[in-house]
């Protein structure tokens, strides 16, 4: 044996899972096809010395996984600045609170949370959420929910079911923990950047990580697994796959997986998302308004004040769904004036002068696949979270997708490494 465990995939769940083997005693190896370690993890120092996150970054109320390993490396939580709710921008002019629009929206967001709780007709499975999204009456309460939408799932809404919608919020905790930030999954943030936790993982192991690694194929057979890279062969005992099933599916296996697994990675993809954040020497906006906005038009992108206590400033904008694609063709400097001209009557002149701009379409990374998580497609009966983390043979499953607590959240991504290491180890005996 080269080894006694091969990690498949240097994220944050593969990193956990290979650090829990290690301090077992048990030799291990990750391999990453990127150049890089984090996955969908992504931490950046900007130019005035603040660190930020391009990838996920949250940590929510209950997810006490991420808040304790944040804790083991040092790492400095804060709250998000918040107010009651978003601002709501339209044609550049604010949506009153008394709308009716924010009404009805407010409605269709309470049946989906009954739905949610009580389950769907069989039929929603194939009806889209783009098409229920369609006959809502009025522009502005379609545009808040289809930016809702995109922005919490990524999903490109033409290939998102209503089943996988409610099947989403249940498995996450419920609406309005998910749209919430005190108290809900939005609660809190680190200074360091989650960036921190991966480069503490890693470090901790060391040469066992091993970035441009991409795993092509993986042969099973009664003794052990052997995994095959671009210019290494490794023999192990045990193999764990720490990526999601859309990436996954590139590998190739001998025997053929088991056909559950095969319909998972055939039957879901990765969201639609673009992340940008603006930096500024301190948050000039608070003088005058909360910089937490939702806007309707255009990309309809959402924007949340991510600034650490006593740091620069810094606006996070996401935008979700297809949507995110339209940003593809542009410049740099033409999609931070896209994202941040709306902004302007609300927040001023200033905000289209960021000392730093940093972002990532995760959806053009060929590594990632995009984010924030695997997706359902219409009509499959697999690939609701939490996906299936059956082992087969001497292969064992790992990534947030699997986890039984927040599946497609950083907590999640621990939840799964830790158990797919425990599965392992006490399959070695």
């Amino acid at each position: 044996m080269d080894t006694t465990v091969v990690v498949v995939g240097a994220g944050l769940s593969g990193l956990v899972a290979a650090r829990a083997l290690h301090r077992r005693g048990v030799e291990v190896v990750v391999l990453e096809a990127a150049d890089r370690i984090g996955g969908r993890v992504l931490g950046e120092t900007t130019v005035l010395g603040s660190r930020l996150d391009l990838g996920g970054q949250w940590i929510g109320a209950d997810h006490h996984r991420v808040r304790a390993l944040a804790a083991e490396f040092g790492a400095t939580e804060f709250p998000m600045r918040t107010g009651t709710l978003p601002g709501l921008i339209e044609a550049g002019k604010r949506v009153p609170l008394w709308s009716p629009a924010l009404w009805l929206a407010g409605l269709a967001l309470a049946a989906a949370g009954v739905l949610a709780r009580t389950g769907t007709p069989k039929r929603w499975n194939r009806t889209t959420l783009a098409s229920v999204l369609r006959a809502v009456p009025g522009r502005q309460a379609r545009g808040l929910l289809e930016a809702v939408a995109s922005v919490s799932w990524t999903a490109d809404l033409d290939r998102f079911s209503v089943e996988a919608m409610t099947r989403m919020i249940r498995a996450q905790g419920g609406l309005r923990t998910m749209l919430s930030t005190a108290g809900g999954a939005q609660e809190a943030l680190l200074a360091e950047s989650m960036g921190a936790l991966v480069d503490g993982l890693a470090a901790e192991l060391g040469p066992r990580v091993r970035t441009g690694s991409a795993v092509t194929s993986i042969v099973r057979d009664g003794d052990g697994v052997t995994v095959r890279t671009g210019t290494d062969r490794l023999r192990a005992a045990k193999a764990v796959i720490a990526v999601p099933p859309p990436v996954a599916a590139r590998i190739s296996h001998e025997p053929t997986l088991p056909r559950p697994r095969l319909d998972l990675e055939k039957n879901t993809y990765m969201g639609l998302v673009h992340k940008a954040i603006a930096v500024y020497e301190r948050p000039f906006w608070r003088e005058r308004a909360n910089g937490e906005l939702v806007v309707l038009d255009g990309l309809g992108h959402a924007v949340f004040d991510t600034t650490a206590p006593g740091g620069p400033g810094h606006l996070c904008v996401l935008v979700g769904g297809p949507r995110a694609r339209r940003l593809d063709g542009l410049d740099a400097a033409a999609r931070r004036d896209a994202l941040l001209r709306p902004l302007v009557p609300h927040l001023g002149s200033a905000v289209l002068e960021p000392v730093g701009w940093h972002e990532k379409a995760w959806h053009l990374d060929e590594h990632a696949g995009g984010g924030y998580t695997a997706l359902p497609a219409p009509g499959a009966t697999d690939g609701f979270p939490p996906l299936s983390s059956t082992p087969a043979g001497h292969l064992h499953w790992a990534g947030s997708e699997t986890a039984r607590e927040h599946p497609g959240y950083l907590d999640g991504a621990i939840e799964a490494g830790e158990r797919a290491a425990r599965e392992v180890a006490e399959a070695l005996g």
